[in-house]
C-alpha cells in the first residue's frame, strides 16, 4: 500500500529515491495534532522498506519547521486527561522519535523557520540538520512546567551538542540563534531561504547515491552503541562489516575504486 498520509503532504522523487514530508498547517507554525502523531510515526516505519525510498527529507511550509504540540488539540485536552491517558500520549511522542532512529534510510531535516518543543527534538532525531538563518530551536517544555527531558531529548541533545550545551538548552527553554544553533554543531548547515530546500536536497541526493544497507549499519550503530562498552562495540561492529563485505555494494565499491570511478551502488 502507498504510502499516502493525510495530515501532511508526502511525495517520492522516482529517480532519485529521495521521500520528502512537508508538514503543512502553516497556519498554526505546522504545531502537530494527535493525528500528525500518528501519521508522522506509521511513515517513519514504513519508509524503510517503502520500494525506491534512499532518503528522506522532512520540512515545513511556511514560517516555521514545527511549533511543537497544537494548543487546541493537544495541550488543552491533556489537562483533563487522567494519569493512564497521559502516558498513551507521553508513549505516542516517543514512538515518533523512536521511529526516525529506527529508520534505515537517512533522514535529513529542512528547518525553514522556527524550532520548537516537539519540533525541535523531531529535528534532533533526524541524522542531519539543514537551516536557514531565521530557524532558531528551543526545548520549551521546562516553560510550561514539564521537564526538558522529553520525547528523548536528554538522549539526543547531549550526544549532538555535548552535556554543557545540552544542560543549557533543555534547563533554560531558550530560543538559540541558527548561527549559534551551528557554532555548536545541532545544525549541519545554515543558508538563506532562498537556498534550503536546494541544499537539503543535494546533500540527501548525496546520501540517496550510497551504500544503502552500509549507511542503514551505520545509523544502527551510532545509537545502539551508545549503550555498550567498547568490548561490545567492536564485536557488533566486526559482525555487521563482515555481514556488508558478503554484498554488492562492497564488491561495486572495489571495483570503482580500482577503475578511479565514482562508485555506482544498486
Amino acid at each position: 500500500m502507498t504510502i499516502s498520509p493525510k495530515s501532511f503532504k508526502y511525495a517520492l522523487e522516482a529517480g532519485s529515491g529521495i521521500a520528502t514530508l512537508t508538514l503543512n498547517r502553516p497556519d498554526k507554525l505546522n504545531a502537530l495534532t494527535f493525528e500528525v502523531y500518528r501519521e508522522l510515526t506509521d511513515t517513519f516505519q514504513r519508509l524503510g522498506a517503502e520500494p525506491g525510498v534512499r532518503a528522506v527529507i522532512i520540512t515545513g511550509e511556511g514560517r516555521a519547521f514545527c511549533s511543537g504540540g497544537d494548543v487546541e488539540d493537544i495541550i488543552k485536552p491533556l489537562l483533563s486527561m487522567k494519569i493512564d491517558q497521559l502516558r498513551e500520549f507521553t508513549r505516542l511522542t516517543c514512538d515518533l522519535i523512536l521511529a526516525i532512529r529506527k529508520c534505515p534510510r537517512p533522514v535529513v531535516a529542512a528547518l525553514n523557520g522556527t524550532v520548537a518543543g516537539a519540533g525541535a527534538v523531531i529535528a534532533s532525531a533526524c541524522d542531519f540538520r539543514v537551516a536557514t538563518e531565521r530557524a532558531k530551536i528551543a526545548f520549551l517544555f521546562v516553560r510550561v512546567g514539564l521537564s526538558g527531558a522529553d520525547m528523548g531529548a536528554a538522549w539526543l541533545l547531549p550526544r549532538l551538542v555535548g552535556h554543557g550545551h545540552a544542560t543549557e538548552m533543555l534547563m533554560t527553554g531558550e530560543f538559540t540563534s541558527a548561527a549559534r544553533a551551528m557554532e555548536i554543531g545541532l545544525y549541519h548547515q545554515v543558508v538563506a531561504d532562498a537556498e534550503l530546500m536546494v541544499a537539503a536536497h543535494a546533500l540527501a541526493l548525496k546520501l540517496a547515491r550510497g551504500p544503502k544497507d552500509a549507511l542503514a549499519a551505520t545509523k544502527d550503530a551510532i545509537d545502539r552503541e551508545a549503550a555498550m562498552d567498547l568490548e561490545t562495540a567492536l564485536a557488533h561492529e566486526a559482525e555487521a562489516q563482515a555481514q556488508l563485505m558478503l554484498g554488492a555494494d562492497y564488491q561495486e565499491g572495489y571495483r570503482a575504486f580500482s577503475e578511479k570511478r565514482d562508485p555506482k551502488f544498486p
